[in-house]
């Protein structure tokens, strides 16, 4: 963050921690009955109370309490810790994801963030299924019902920043009849297989 305001960069970067306690906490807190999981337990891990309060004061300038930070960044450009940085941040709780529920399109609202992240993590997010079988973002666009695919491939063309266009279904053909409609600058990716494929990084496959 610093970097970038020093030279107008568009840096970006990717913090994963675990959410682990101390191992004195960890025996006080099972001596109270806790166990991992439970909301008492979690927000004294070293993610929720340490990782993601620091980021958040680096961006706001404040602290936790609201209260401007202190001091100065020192060397280069120096300027007062309360500015702040011209960021943002997104935090997500990585978790496990039966494949079936994937693959039958049942996790969707779980697996946005991911998708948001393959297409650069910039823009609006997709959140939810687009109740008109389709939506276009800022750098990806999401199509659920291939019935309205004209429509979607149309907008797809008059968003020049989009990167990537994610295609559920399960029939080869008509992705790649998508495909074919869609600009050349726009990557087709078929979902949910190559989301199951692409983002799987156990088991030797």
């Amino acid at each position: 963050m610093r970097l970038n305001r020093q030279d107008g960069g568009r840096r970006q970067c990717i913090s994963v921690t675990n959410n682990e306690v101390a191992a004195d906490e960890h025996a006080a807190l099972r001596k109270e009955g806790l166990r991992p999981g439970d909301a008492d337990w979690e927000k004294l891990g070293i993610c929720d109370y340490i990782t993601k309060p620091r980021i958040a004061a680096a961006i706001n300038g404040k602290t936790p309490e609201g209260e401007d930070i202190k001091g100065e960044y020192k060397f280069t450009d120096e300027f007062p810790m309360a500015d702040g940085f011209e960021e943002n941040a997104e935090f997500f709780t990585l978790t496990y994801e039966a494949p079936v529920a994937v693959s039958h399109n049942l996790a969707f609202q779980r697996i946005a963030p991911l998708l948001w992240m393959r297409a650069g993590s910039e823009g609006r997010r997709i959140n939810e299924l687009p109740a008109a079988g389709w939506d276009v973002a800022d750098t990806y666009g999401l199509l659920v019902d291939l019935d309205r695919a004209a429509a979607f491939c149309d907008a797809a063309a008059a968003q020049p920043t989009l990167r990537i266009a994610y295609v559920v279904t399960d029939d080869d053909r008509r992705f790649q009849a998508v495909a074919r409609a869609l600009p050349d600058s726009v990557e087709p990716v078929r979902l949910y297989e190559s989301y199951l494929s692409n983002f799987r990084f156990s088991m030797g496959r």
